[in-house]
């Protein structure tokens, strides 16, 4: 029972990342466009798990960056050094998280998506 309980709130806090926050949200439609092509585009299982552990950092790394701007937030509202620095810092995981993402789709579906598109 212990376990069925971690997983509903891990389940939980992934519906409200990609539900409730204005980046998840852009995260997941940016997923959802990936699957698309990379179905279109009949990529491999190699690629299929590149794409999945790309996104799989993306999702996990948004979720972490809300939960520490939500407990900075219940720190402190004031404008302060640290706080910003640490919400700064789990942005900065975003970002790098989001950038290797679109390094990984953009050379796996990029080729074949070339080739598509111009015969």
């Amino acid at each position: 029972m212990v376990w069925r309980k971690r997983f509903s709130c891990a389940w939980r806090g992934l519906v409200i990342v990609l539900r409730d926050e204005p980046s998840g949200r852009v995260h997941a439609l940016a997923l959802g466009l990936v699957a698309g092509l990379g179905w279109w585009l009949n990529v491999g299982f190699l690629e299929w798990a590149v794409l999945a552990l790309a996104a799989g950092g993306v999702i996990a790394a948004e979720a972490l960056n809300t939960a520490v701007e939500r407990l900075a937030d219940r720190v402190s509202l004031e404008r302060e050094d640290s706080i910003r620095l640490v919400k700064d810092l789990a942005a900065g995981g975003v970002l790098a998280a989001v950038l290797g993402a679109v390094a990984a789709g953009l050379a796996i579906l990029g080729p074949p998506l070339w080739l598509k598109l111009t015969g």
